[in-house]
């Protein structure tokens, strides 16, 4: 794909570009706008104006005049000083996402890099040399994580094999016909600015949802079978909102015009009935995490940026926009997640499905679904840890020069978790979906997926590796052969 114009590198081709689906080419034209930018911003650093990070220090040490000797080393310094993290480190995926974040930043005429930067950069995802990148970004923006990306493009840092362990640079770039390049004024502290790697990270978590929120449908219907509640909770006129419409839609599709209008009981428990609009909220909430990253890779990042002929200090670094609605995202799943767990218990329940207590085929003999129930909850237990807001927590560093911080790599660390949390309590409540089809209860022919994944049987066995596979499954997008109306 060529790229004309920076607003192509789009959340979708950013998505793409991370997950290796497609390549992409810088065009001629593209490039000429860049060096012009480039030139510009050069003329105006000409001057004797002390510019922040490119003739001065950084943070508290601002007040500091840099000769000439340490400008022109204090680009690739600001790299290696700033390299503390270590393991665990970003999956491949989202290292190249914080990478092609990067790049698109980089193409904004206020960053003022180079062409050169720019090819360099896409060389690196078109070898598929990945930085070994930090999962947690400690304070001051994303100075830390993105330090240690900056590092492998001048030939230092670590870099991470097929196996996802770090290991140094500079024999990989050698390997992959790649050159270090050291940063050019200013270039280095462009780099270090912004929220990239929430950004990217972003674009990632955004799309991963949207599936799984098709999944929690599907599963949400499946359960709704088993206890054979009545349909009076998805009744169309009770939708509020375009999102809270195709769930109920969805849920009305699964489970089919013959779905019996009358429930063993007068009304459902709350878990199902509140489900629906549960997950509208979960839509609202990935849309607006989408709208904060398509904002983000349109803004001005870099602090100095090179504004109408002046260096002007901006607000880029912090990424509150994103760290706040990754939060109230992250907060939407969590709750689906617990929603989720309390459906699996009303299954457990004779009294609500007709079927043995614990979906045991043998009660006494075999212990059903109930152990399995006791994994989803100890998700949810652990899931409440990663609820509280990343944004809330100030503290100082740099000597007070920053006394705010928005931790957004954090954020981004809570809604990883929401996700995987999710999935496997997800993945809880189909297993007892499926062993209750086995031992009598009708459900919709969606899930005959997950029987093609684990063991024939209704006996007790080791689930925990039955509830691997359903895992895999839905991380390779399992949608139940539809296209459910949460799909976004």
């Amino acid at each position: 794909m060529r790229i004309d114009r920076p607003e192509q590198l789009d959340r979708a081709v950013i998505a793409a570009l991370a997950r290796s689906e497609q390549r992409i080419v810088l065009s001629d034209d593209l490039l000429a706008t860049v060096a012009a930018n480039r030139r510009a911003m050069l003329g105006d650093l000409a001057g004797d104006e002390p510019v922040y990070g490119v003739n001065t220090g950084m943070g508290a040490m601002a007040g500091v005049r840099l000769d000439a000797d340490g400008q022109a080393r204090q680009q690739n310094t600001l790299m290696i000083g700033r390299a503390v993290g270590s393991a665990p480190w970003l999956r491949r995926a989202e290292a190249r996402a914080l990478l092609v974040s990067r790049l698109r930043t980089l193409l904004h005429p206020a960053a003022g890099a180079s062409p050169g930067l720019c090819l360099h950069l896409l060389a690196l995802l078109d070898a598929d040399v990945v930085p070994a990148i930090p999962l947690r970004g400690g304070a001051a923006g994303e100075i830390i994580p993105l330090a240690h990306a900056g590092a492998v493009l001048i030939g230092a840092g670590q870099v991470l094999d097929p196996a996802g362990l770090a290991i140094d640079a500079a024999p990989t770039l050698a390997a992959a016909g790649l050159s270090p390049r050291p940063f050019e004024a200013k270039e280095g502290v462009a780099f270090l600015e912004g929220v990239p790697g929430l950004t990217g990270l972003a674009v990632l978590a955004a799309a991963e949802v949207r599936t799984l929120l098709n999944q929690v449908v599907i599963a949400a219907a499946a359960s709704h079978a088993v206890i054979r509640a009545g349909p009076d909770p998805l009744h169309p006129a009770l939708a509020d909102s375009p999102e809270l419409s195709e769930v109920l839609a969805s849920l009305r599709a699964l489970l089919g015009p013959d779905h019996r209008r009358e429930g063993r009981a007068l009304q459902a428990p709350v878990s199902f009935r509140v489900t629906a609009p549960a997950v509208a909220v979960a839509m609202r909430a990935a849309a607006a995490v989408e709208d904060a990253a398509d904002r983000a890779l349109g803004a001005v990042t870099d602090s100095p940026a090179h504004l109408d002929g002046r260096f002007v200090g901006t607000f880029g670094f912090a990424g509150t926009d994103l760290v706040a609605t990754a939060g109230a995202l992250t907060t939407a799943l969590i709750h689906l997640a617990e929603l989720g767990a309390a459906r699996l218990h009303r299954l457990l329940d004779g009294a609500l499905t007709g079927l043995p207590r614990q979906l045991s085929d043998s009660p006494g003999l075999h212990a059903g679904m109930v152990t399995v129930h006791k994994r989803a909850v100890g998700v949810i237990h652990r899931l409440r840890r990663f609820a509280a807001p990343a944004l809330i927590g100030t503290m100082e560093t740099s000597l007070g020069q920053e006394d705010v911080q928005s931790f957004g790599f954090e954020a981004a660390e809570c809604l990883g978790e929401a996700v995987g949390g999710l999935r496997d309590v997800l993945a809880c409540e189909l297993l007892a979906v499926h062993q209750a089809n086995l031992i009598g209860a009708p459900v919709p022919a969606v899930i005959d997926e997950i029987a093609a994944v684990v063991p024939a049987g209704t006996a007790d066995r080791p689930f925990g590796r039955d509830l691997d596979r359903i895992i895999s499954l839905l991380e390779g997008g399992w949608a139940g052969g539809i296209s459910a109306g949460s799909s976004g």
